[in-house]
Formats: C-alpha cells, structure tokens, sequence
C-alpha cells in the first residue's frame, strides 16, 4: 500500500473492495463499467495533462512556500474589508471542525438543529443591528446583496409605478465600487435603469422607484439617511441602505428611520479578508416582503411533540418552485461564514461590541487630530472609522508602500484610510510618521487614545440590540467551547456518515486541503491591495484555472463567481456579450429542458432571456425531437442552450453531440450545469461534448466543503470565441478584453476557498482524479444493484447502468401509506442524512455516494434502505402509528416512562445492529413545516412568542 498516495486517502473502496463491487454488478473490470456507461463516442481519448500529484506532505510544504509570496501589510484601504480577530474558540471548534464544515444545507431539520440555532442567532443580530423586521441567513456578498435589493425592490413596486413602468433606481454615488460594477450587470438585462449621483442633490422624482445609499460612504463620510429615506417614503421611493455592520453598533439602525432594505457584510465579525472571500452577506427588510427575500430564511416552528423546533421556512419560494417565475437565482449562502459570524457575536455579547466599535473610532479620532496638527485636511465631518484626506496621494503612497502599508487613493488629491479592530496605539503611530515624513515634518507620537464622538447626533445609536440571553450568557472561552458543542452534537455531518445527496456530491473534504485556511498568509490579503503583494494567490489562482481549463476541455476560465447560481449567471451574461458583440442583440430565447434545476430559468431571467421550455421522454432523456422543433422555430433569436451533463436523470445521454450540434446550427451557445461534472473528470469534458461554457462547483466536484449551506464557488469556463467576455472589475484588472461588469464582489470571488480545490487537484492529478469518477460510477452502480428488487431505479442508461447517482422510485408505497418523506426521516434513525428528495421528480430519492464513501460505508446504507423496505411492506394505509410515521425517534422518546406504539423501544432506536455502535440521536421530533409558515418568526423570539402564536 502506497501510504503516500492521496488518492489512496481520498478514494473509499479498496482494491479488494472494488472486485467484489463489481462482482455484485457482475462484471470484471472497471473498464467494462465504464464503457457501459458512458457513450463511447464523448469518451476522451488522452488523459488529462496535469502536473505529477504531490503528496499530502509535499504539497503542504508547497502550498506554505507560496504563503510567503503574500505580502501581509498592515491594511487600511477599507472599501467593505478590513482586518479582524477570529476568535481562537471559534477557529478551532468552527472553522477547524468537520462536525461543522461538513454539515450540507439543512433541508432535514431535525438532524440540523444545531446549525439552525446558530443561523437563527446570525439572523438575530442581523435585526437587531439594522433595526428590520426579518432578515435572511446570508448573501454571497455585500455587493451581490445590494443587487438583490434592487431586484426586490423593483418587484415589489406599487402597482401603478409597475403600470406606469416606473424602472428608475437612484445609486448615490458614494456607494462601493464593486458594488456599482454588480448593479450594473444586473440592472440591465431586467429593465432597469441605474442613476448614479449626489444624495444632497436627489430630486425625489416619480420617475424612481428605489433607491440604494452607504451608510457609512465609501469615503468615510456619514449621511444624514433620516432625512433622505422620509423624503423618499414621501415620493413612494423605497430606499435600500447598505450599512457597514461593526458601524450599526455606534449608528442608529436603518430601520429605525424606515429604511425598506438594509444589506452589508459581517466579515468584521472576525472572519479573515481571504483575498475577497468567503464571508457573508446579511439581507434585512420588512415582513411585508418575506416572500420575495432572496436565499434561506431559518424560522422558529414546533415538532410532533409542540416542542420548539427550528425549520428553514417558505421553502417554497426555492427556485425549482417559482422556476422562471423567480425573483433571483439564489440557492445557497454562507452559512459556515455566518455560523462563525454569529459566534463573534455570542462571544463578545453587546458590551463586547461597543467596546470594539468604540475602540476603533476613537483611535481613528486620534489619528484625525494628529494629522490635522501635522497640517493635513481631514473633511469629514461625521465618520466612525474612515477618515478623508486632501493631498497629493502620490507623495502620500510612495512613503506609506516603503513602510509596507496599504491605504486607499481613490484620486489624485484624496487618501483614505480605514482603521479596523486589529490597529494599536502603535498602528496609530506608524501611520503619524508616514503623513509626517510625506510632509517632511518632525512626526507626532500618540501615547494615549483620546475618547471621541464625531458622529452626528440626529444619526447617533440610541436603541438597544443583542438583548437575548444567548448574547449575554457565553463571553469566556469555557462557556462559548460548550455552547458551540452542543450545538455541533445536534447536527448530522460528514463525520459521523455518509450523505448520499444526489447533485450535491457530499465528498470528503481532506484535511490537508482545509489547514491552510487559516494560515496569517493567505487569511490577511485585502482583495484590492496592489498585485504585487498578492503574488502567492496570483500563482495558485492562474494555476487552478489553467486546471480546470484542462479539465473543462475550454480555453479560459475566471474564478469570480461565488455560487453556482451566480455561475449559471455568469456564463448566460457571457453568452449574452458575445452576441451583441455581433450584433445580435435580439438573441433573447433560452431552452431549458423541463428536467433542469430551477436555478436554470431563474438565471436565464435574470440575464434578460425568455425561457422556452423542451420536452423529457419517458426514459428521462431530453426529447431532441421536441428540442429540434423548438430550436428551428427560435432560430433568429435563439441565444442559448442550458443542459445539465450526465442529466439530472442521473444518466448519460447518448444524443449529447447531435443535441449541441443543433443549437450550433440555429446559431445558439451552448451553456452546461456543472453540477455533475463528478461524472466527467477524466472521461469526457464540456469541450468535447460541444457546449461553449460550463460553470463547475468547487464545493461539490472539486471538495470545497458545503459548510452548512455554503461556501461555494462557481467559476466559469468558456470555449475561445467567449474568453473575451470573462468578468472583470473595477479595482483590479480581471477578464476579457471586453470584459462583462462585474459577477461579484471581489476580483477572484472567494479566493481563499480556492486554496481546498487547488490542494485537491493538486494531490490527486490526472490519475487520481480520473479514478475518482470512475469510482464514483461504481459506487452508484453497487448501490443500484444492491437495492434492486427493493426499490426500482427510474432511469437508466441505454445499458442499464446508472451514472454517478441515481433516483429511486419510492410512489409504488403510497399504496401502504408510506410517502417519501417518512423514508427520509426513518433514515435518520439509521443514523443517515436522507439522500435528495423528491428532485428532480416528486416521490422519489435521489443518491449519490461519491468515490470517498467506502465499501462498508455504502453496505451499512443500503442495509438500513432493505430494512425500510421490510418496514414499509410489514405496514398498511389504515395503520398510520407506526414506525416510519413516528420518525425520527428522539432520545426523549425512548427514555420516557410511557411508550403508546405498537412497537418496541428497540425497533425505534437500533433497527440494526451497526447502528448501536454509533447511534445519532435526532435532537426533535418530526418538525411542523406549516405551523412554521403561518407563524413566522426569524428571530431569537421568547418561547411564548410562538406558543400562543
């Protein structure tokens, strides 16, 4: 056994494992499996040209080298990233911890209630901050959560301004750069039109329908919000503030002064720079808007016993819903960001906040008074932690780049400068002798930190926030530890067993590849400090997209989208450009086969295209017949084509190459979901099979954790004739020659999550991740002949095999009583998470093992789905107490004095014997989905708030 070999590490079955796999599916070799599989004709016919894989060893010996190609200078460029403190408690026991980086969306509640809890406390602070009624539990980014408010903000317009086409929307142009850059990709395609200028000078037209202000400016400079949000609500203007977070705790709260939508970034709240990312976004607003808030929204609801219960609430405003009737494409979050997010918040309580935030302003007061002794001109008049300079910024950045410090020079007469929780007295001073030697005068030396107000007061924070007890109880490290593990304990992870979430790819997220996260080198980059400073990210950035180049089988890639939703966009916004670049600008119509997820019609929307839906057949496959009718008849104005490869069908259609040819032919691009790109690596690419652009998930093919719900990341790659279109942005020179605005927020999107896909490629090379897919093939493969006579797979390839996953039909036992949810949820007393439900056909399982799962891993799943089945034909339509109604069974259950079921206590608990070796105990009983929904609340409520709701 090579114990130097991460595929060894990373792949489950072993050698003698595999044999007897395919012995059960009765074949011999792998091979066989795999040319009965996959059509022979997208087969690749080279191997991947990737460099020779590194050890775990040698490549953290690598990846540390390029650490120190990073320059960490102490930064104050600001511009919605700062320097923070993450808290050793919650690195270690969060960032660090599987039980919590491994966890996936957490669609079955009562396995997820620790992550629940800790979202519901982000979303707490969320409201009590910006003063709103509901928040959401988070964004991608701050600037891809101002573009949701506009989006919202344009959908919820009165209905005369709708009538009237009201489509003006006011951008004060203080706002963030990259921010702008966003809204102006998203603007466009829906019918709105951006107007970017002074606050002061606003003329509260009718012509507007919203408008979006910084509160705190990107100059430093504090508005006076109140006024222009009541002038605004007088013209029927709906006003969206996006707010710096720490600065919340010194300001008054935007929704106090009526605000309709407040966004930002919690990244101060401890969470590294990363070079742009991961980090999340909030989004707040009114109740009135609940169901158009974009993403997951955690609601408090109560299980089968009227205990408390958390739930993710409104699930239906999910996008495989509303499908093309959709107001944004966003299906996931940040939730690994937010947990840690919200813990920052836990641990320094609201005492701990102000003594942060007023830190950080009086230092910076300090500094403004130095340099005005020094003969500067500091103009703004109310700030909290960024203070505004008039001179020549030229004299100013040469000294203070020789003193390895960043500042920000948005022209040639300003300086800025942004102070964060990690400056000291002697930050303070550093800085003094910087302004000091650019002016050739004697430096001023600080040796105690003045208290300052220079905050105006009509905009001072007067009401209370974080008042709950789980803010005001874990402030030592003992009591937050603890906290944070009885949370860990409630939720089903990657570290206790398989989860075999068919088109999410639950795979092993190796060690090797997270520790360099939370490396100083790569946490502490500013996403817009010089390049020159980031040349160690620059190095693995370029190399991982030549990776997936190669992989892809494109020509170019850019790694800023960060979701694959935004991927999706992305890629469609690029087919977009290139049309119009050939003046097709009336190339407007998207087909979408009506298998595809529902991020697909959404973002087809979003780019400003018309969703033509095609044809399934009975086998599941995309109706080309249908798909050739359609494309001839929208041959003039055709733009695209969104297919998912294999299908999400779980099968690998053989028509593929005559499906991409037609679209070529009617003058369409060709745009292919990722999402199964496990089942490609290696054999076949997107290049290959004709499309023209793919976005890839990193946090499912390439091992970037799901985090809870999130992070993720979703580069696009595109063939040549598209490589000039690539996202750029304002700051840093990204993209194509005529590059789109910007995607996200950060040049790179979340750069620092790039580190795990770029050690996973790294390590396994063109060998090992070749062998990934094939043993992710057989992995599915075993579980279908394992379960078959037990559950009938719904589709096939034309050889009966399946691809990297499968759907299983679970409607024949609906004539026993039983629905696909009870499955779901007496699996979790197997121990397992449920594989996906009911996606993409309703009744059904969909199952994806991965290659990381092994052997015994997979038997223990498939014995608990024979044993179901023995369940389920043991009960009848007329018995509904039994033992897959009444799951999950909860330790209260099974301890108490009274049991009234028809079962043992055993049954319930240890239906098999494995399962008392390592038993999971769900922490609720089965959760209240509607209850939830009629009586929504988001937020760290007192439990008489809902009990007499």
């Amino acid at each position: 056994m090579n114990t130097n070999a991460f595929a060894l590490r990373h792949i489950g079955p072993r050698e003698d494992d595999q044999k007897q796999m395919l012995n059960t599916i009765g074949l011999d070799t792998l091979e066989e499996l795999i040319y009965e599989t996959i059509p022979d004709d997208i087969r690749l016919k080279n191997g991947l040209n990737l460099d020779e894989p590194m050890t775990e060893h040698e490549y953290l010996l690598h990846i540390h080298d390029l650490s120190k190609k990073n320059k960490a200078y102490k930064t104050y460029i600001g511009l919605g990233y700062h320097p923070t403190i993450l808290p050793a408690v919650i690195q270690r026991n969060i960032l660090e911890n599987p039980g919590w980086y491994t966890a996936y969306t957490p669609y079955q509640a009562e396995i997820a209630q620790g992550r629940l809890e800790a979202l519901l406390n982000f979303q707490t602070m969320v409201i009590d901050l910006t003063g709103m009624e509901i928040a959401n539990a988070s964004l991608l980014d701050e600037s891809t959560a101002a573009a949701e408010a506009m989006s919202l903000l344009f959908a919820v317009r009165e209905r005369d301004q709708k009538k009237a086409g009201i489509n003006k929307f006011f951008v004060s142009e203080n706002i963030l750069p990259q921010t702008l850059s966003l809204l102006q990709t998203r603007a466009n395609p829906i019918g709105i039109e951006l107007v970017i200028g002074k606050e002061e000078t606003f003329n509260f037209s009718q012509e507007f329908f919203g408008a979006l202000l910084q509160y705190p400016g990107r100059d430093g400079q504090i508005t006076d919000i109140k006024s222009f949000i009541s002038q605004a609500a007088d013209a029927r203007i709906k006003v969206a503030v996006a707010a710096d977070f720490l600065s919340l705790v010194k300001l008054e709260a935007p929704g106090k002064f009526g605000a309709d939508v407040v966004i930002g970034t919690t990244q101060r709240f401890g969470i590294p720079m990363g070079y742009g990312g991961p980090h999340a976004a909030y989004f707040a607003t009114k109740q009135a808007y609940k169901r158009d808030l974009p993403g997951r929204i955690i609601g408090v609801t109560k299980d089968a016993n009227g205990n408390r219960a958390l739930r993710m609430a409104l699930q239906t405003r999910e996008q495989h819903i509303k499908r093309d009737k959709a107001t944004s494409n966003i299906c996931t979050a940040q939730v690994l960001l937010a947990v840690m997010a919200s813990m920052y918040g836990v641990y320094h309580g609201p005492k701990g906040l102000k003594f942060i935030a007023n830190k950080i302003h009086n230092k910076t007061a300090t500094l403004a008074s130095a340099l005005v002794k020094l003969g500067y001109k500091q103009i703004n008049t109310s700030y909290f932690d960024t203070l505004q300079i008039k001179t020549k910024a030229k004299k100013i950045k040469k000294v203070a780049t020789k003193k390895k410090a960043n500042l920000f020079y948005p022209d040639a007469k300003t300086v800025t400068i942004s102070i964060n929780e990690t400056t000291s007295i002697r930050d303070i001073n550093y800085l003094i002798a910087i302004f000091a030697e650019a002016a050739k005068k004697e430096t001023i030396t600080i040796s105690k930190i003045e208290q300052a107000n220079n905050i105006s007061e009509t905009i001072q924070r007067q009401s209370d926030f974080l008042t709950d007890a789980v803010f005001n109880t874990h402030h030592s490290e003992t009591e937050l530890m603890r906290y944070i593990k009885s949370l860990e304990r409630k939720d089903l992870a990657l570290n206790h067993s398989m989860i075999s979430l068919g088109s999410c790819t639950m795979k092993l997220n190796a060690a090797s590849e997270m520790l360099p996260l939370s490396w100083f080198k790569w946490g502490n980059i500013h996403p817009f400090a010089p390049l020159k400073q980031a040349k160690g990210y620059l190095t693995i950035l370029k190399e991982l997209e030549d990776q997936l180049t190669e992989i892809t089988g494109f020509a170019a890639t850019s790694l800023q989208p960060n979701s694959g939703a935004q991927g999706e966009f992305a890629g469609l916004m690029v087919i977009k450009a290139y049309h119009e670049s050939r003046n097709d600008h009336h190339r407007n119509i998207c087909l979408i086969p009506s298998s595809a997820h529902g991020t697909n019609p959404a973002s087809a929307v979003m780019a400003g295209m018309k969703v033509v839906v095609t044809k399934s057949t009975a086998e599941g496959n995309i109706d080309v017949d249908d798909l050739r009718e359609k494309a001839e008849l929208h041959k003039d104005n055709l733009s695209a084509l969104m297919v998912t490869y294999p299908s999400t069908h779980g099968v690998y259609e053989s028509a593929i190459k005559e499906i991409t040819k037609i679209i070529h032919d009617n003058g369409g691009q060709v745009y292919m979901d990722g999402a199964n790109m496990n089942a490609q690596v290696g054999l076949t690419n997107p290049g290959h099979i004709g499309a023209d652009v793919c976005h890839l998930n990193l946090h499912k093919t390439f091992a970037i954790p799901h985090g809870g719900g999130g992070p993720g990341v979703g580069p696009i790659c595109v063939a040549k004739q598209l490589v000039p279109f690539l996202p750029g942005s304002p700051l840093v020179k990204v993209g194509g020659k005529q590059a789109i605005t910007a995607i996200s927020a950060a040049p790179f999107g979340s750069a620092l999550a790039c580190l795990i896909s770029y050690g996973y490629i790294k390590m396994l090379g063109a060998n090992g991740l070749t062998e990934s897919t094939k043993i992710a093939i057989l992995n599915a493969n075993y579980i279908k002949q394992r379960l078959q006579g037990n559950f009938d797979t719904l589709y096939s390839g034309e050889r009966g095999r399946a691809a990297h996953e499968m759907i299983v039909d679970c409607r024949p036992f609906k004539a026993n009583g039983i629905e696909v949810t009870d499955i779901a949820k007496r699996l979790m007393d197997y121990g397992f998470h449920a594989p996906t439900v009911s996606f993409p056909v309703a009744g059904t399982l969909m199952i994806e093992p991965t290659e990381s799962e092994s052997k015994a891993e997979i038997d223990r799943f498939c014995d608990a789905m024979i044993s179901i089945k023995k369940e389920i034909d043991s009960v009848t339509k007329s018995d509904a107490n039994n033992v897959l109604k009444n799951a999950p069974h909860t330790l209260n259950m099974i301890t108490a004095n009274d049991w009234n079921f028809p079962y043992s206590r055993e049954a319930a608990a240890f239906p098999l014997d494995y399962v008392r070796n390592n038993k999971f105990w769900p922490s609720v009983r089965r959760v209240d989905d509607a209850y939830g929904d009629r009586n929504l609340i988001c937020s760290c409520a007192p439990i008489e708030a809902y009990a007499e709701a």
